[in-house]
């Protein structure tokens, strides 16, 4: 079970990631092009937010199932960068993203004026983006490729 879920954990970063750029470029020509929020925009930063929820039910998996992460020793895990980054600063910064995204969702849903939810999408998408790309180079591993 482990394999598996590492493995769709894995290669669905790819499919948040590609969304979450659409989303963003998206809502910044609509921001700064003020342009009209169609159905199509809404869609896209549902299937972001959708996406991305999905990818931090599977990291909360794993972090319960990785034998990198021994929550029962927090001390040594503390005293070891390689593990202290697996047990927590990545699943605190990617909560931090998911937190962002919906809230940037939740805002922009409430928001009636078309430039205002561009603004507050391309403000909240591009802040979790920004922390997504800095926990997956902390990780020492290249942020394309496995």
């Amino acid at each position: 079970m482990y394999q598996f879920v590492l493995e769709a954990h894995s290669g669905l970063r790819y499919v948040v990631m590609l969304l979450l750029i659409a989303a963003i470029l998206l809502s910044f020509t609509g921001w700064f092009g003020k342009k009209t929020f169609t159905a199509g925009n809404k869609r896209i930063n549902l299937f972001t937010l959708i996406s991305a929820h999905i990818q931090f039910v599977l990291g909360l998996i794993l972090y319960f199932v990785s034998p990198l992460v021994n929550t029962s020793n927090m001390g040594a895990a503390m005293k070891d960068s390689v593990l202290r980054y697996w047990a927590v600063e990545h699943v605190v910064m990617m909560l931090v993203s998911i937190i962002l995204i919906t809230v940037g969702y939740s805002k922009s849903k409430k928001l009636i004026d078309d430039v205002s939810k561009h603004r507050t999408v391309a403000i909240f998408y591009t802040i979790a983006f920004i922390i997504i790309i800095v926990a997956i180079g902390m990780s020492g591993r290249p942020i394309i490729g496995k």
